[in-house]
């Protein structure tokens, strides 16, 4: 069965080249032209996987994201023009998965769609698991990580480097080797940007067990050390 995705984009030119390089590729695709018609049609339609643009009328992208995130956690993908990174924080603190600049490369956003897919399905497809590190408990069947008796909201990407970081204590890994294992694609961005994820992990479980070896990457302890 075809996968779904809607596209929320004010710009009716930008919205008919996204919206024929998917059907090219054989997804049903859904379209909205400012933030209430997306929630309305997302309610409708219920997606596999959302096109967000920032810049709405009526209800801006970032208020859009926070309203989906509340009712489901299909991935969200931002387009957006707005490149300075406060707005790209902004837009994983409201639980976006990915967040592409424009101007961009349609086989790019293709293979990016393919890659949040992808790891959607293989979320659902593992085996339950819940992992303990000290005060902390990752849930892989509920997607839940709790600080303590606290929940806290991680985007995909987000859970997925802490649930990777949290299976192998005591190894170190690169930037390079999180964006091939999490982001699943070859990335052509800044590599800065699992910092900022890193960054974003920290100031939410409240607690720091993530390590930086400087020049290296990222680890956290094992328990007994």
């Amino acid at each position: 069965m075809a996968k779904t995705i809607l596209i929320i984009e004010d710009e009716i030119a930008i919205q008919n080249i996204v919206r024929a390089f998917l059907e090219d590729e054989g997804y049903t695709v859904y379209s909205a032209g400012d933030g209430l018609e997306g929630i309305e049609t997302f309610r409708r339609c219920n997606p596999d996987l959302v096109l967000l643009d920032l810049m709405l009328p009526k209800i801006d992208g970032f208020a859009v994201c926070e309203i989906l995130r509340k009712e489901s956690r299909t991935p969200i993908i931002m387009l957006t023009a707005r490149d300075d990174d406060a707005s790209q924080m902004k837009g994983f603190d409201v639980l976006a998965d990915d967040y592409i600049i424009k101007p961009f490369s349609m086989p790019l956003v293709l293979r990016r769609i393919e890659a949040v897919l992808r790891r959607t399905e293989q979320g659902n497809e593992e085996e339950p698991s819940v992992i303990r590190y000290k005060e902390i408990t990752l849930d892989g069947e509920n997607y839940e990580v709790l600080v303590g008796t606290d929940e806290v909201s991680l985007t995909s990407r987000e859970f997925e480097i802490l649930k990777l970081l949290l299976e192998n204590p005591g190894k170190v890994f690169s930037r390079e080797s999180l964006l091939d294992s999490v982001w699943g694609y070859e990335y052509y961005g800044d590599q800065k940007i699992v910092n900022t994820h890193i960054k974003n992990i920290r100031k939410k479980l409240g607690v720091d067990y993530i390590e930086t070896i400087r020049g290296v990457g990222y680890k956290i302890e094992k328990e007994n050390q």
